[in-house]
């Protein structure tokens, strides 16, 4: 289970909350949002799909919704007058690392091929409060949960109340874009955005099913893997612990079916195949970052959706390139996932042109 920082409550909690905070902390929820991205992605590209195509298919499906929540959080704070920024060098976390707003030190968040120990990192990240099955001790006093964090959100904003939103509303990535997209105009919508979020992520304390979606809550949708089945209501039970059970369909590991990439890549020779490689793929994730920016600061249109998904694509072409030793079959590499808004080789090679 990730912890916060108790300090992220400052300005939220009370009967005069800060408008200021709620922007903030919303901008903060954004970046840890995203920060799990290039964690679960590097992982999904080491897989050979034909191999572990159920394993690759749950990871894909918690990075969609890992997109979803970023967007939610960033159509919240245009709601209230706030501008994302999710296009500069201090968004995207250092891996190895914590995750932005983490007190586990004990959690160091790696880029790292598909296995069971990076599985297990997946489950700690994902990990709910009180997880069906698997009761967990309260924290120490100076750490909140994820979820509490949204919590104080939500109540802030219903605190501050219609005041505080921008009308007519502005800046929306609405479901004509993004499949269960809120659009948020008001206390009732943006709590509903924030619901979307936490019960996507966590569940909830009677069910490991996500109120929004028809699927399972990313830590219980993890836990298939580790536990070998999928997930499958057994109903009858007195109690959710025993409506529930992993013994449904097969989820093997073949662990012949996962790249042999590196963990935590870069530092790559300088002028070497491999960080050419590196630098096409962080400058194509950096322009993914500018678009995405662009997108949920007022440019929310099919055809700059088209160009986000697009850049996702190709990232997953160069990555899986990079993992299949390409162009260098006697060097497995793989992507840093950092900021890059000039890509050198490009500008060696006008230069040299």
């Amino acid at each position: 289970m990730i912890r916060l920082q108790r300090s992220m409550l400052d300005g939220l909690t009370g009967p005069n909350p800060s408008l200021d905070k709620v922007r903030q902390s919303l901008q903060r929820a954004i970046k840890l949002e995203h920060a799990t991205i290039p964690v679960y992605l590097y992982a999904l590209y080491s897989l050979d799909a034909a191999k572990n195509p159920a394993i690759a298919s749950i990871i894909r499906s918690v990075v969609v919704e890992e997109m979803l929540h970023m967007v939610l959080a960033c159509n919240v704070l245009n709601a209230i007058g706030g501008s994302p920024v999710i296009n500069t060098p201090d968004f995207i976390p250092d891996y190895p690392g914590p995750l932005p707003g983490g007190v586990q030190s004990q959690l160091n968040v790696q880029l790292a091929p598909f296995s069971k120990d990076q599985l297990q990192t997946f489950l700690t990240i994902e990990e709910p409060e009180h997880p069906i099955n698997f009761p967990t001790a309260m924290a120490a006093t100076d750490t909140i949960t994820i979820g509490q964090f949204y919590a104080a959100i939500s109540a802030a904003l219903a605190v501050l109340s219609v005041s505080v939103f921008v009308s007519p509303p502005r800046n929306q990535v609405g479901p004509d874009l993004m499949y269960e997209a809120v659009v948020v105009t008001d206390v009732i919508s943006a709590q509903q955005a924030i619901r979307t979020i936490v019960d996507q992520g966590e569940g909830t304390s009677t069910s490991p099913e996500e109120v929004v979606g028809g699927k399972y809550a990313h830590y219980y949708r993890y836990m298939q893997i580790q536990k070998g089945h999928l997930l499958v209501l057994t109903p009858g039970g007195p109690d959710p612990e025993h409506q529930y059970a992993y013994t449904g369909a097969a989820v093997a590991f073949d662990p012949t079916g996962v790249s042999a990439a590196p963990t935590n890549p870069g530092n790559y020779t300088p002028g070497s195949a491999a960080a050419f490689a590196n630098d096409n793929f962080n400058y194509t994730y950096t322009s993914l970052l500018n678009a995405l920016h662009q997108m949920v600061n007022g440019e929310a249109t099919s055809d700059q959706f088209n160009r986000a998904l697009g850049l996702m694509m190709s990232l997953k072409g160069q990555a899986k390139a990079m993992m299949s030793g390409i162009p260098d079959p006697s060097q497995i590499t793989g992507p840093s996932f950092q900021y890059l808004a000039v890509n050198p080789a490009v500008a060696v090679s006008a230069a040299a042109g």
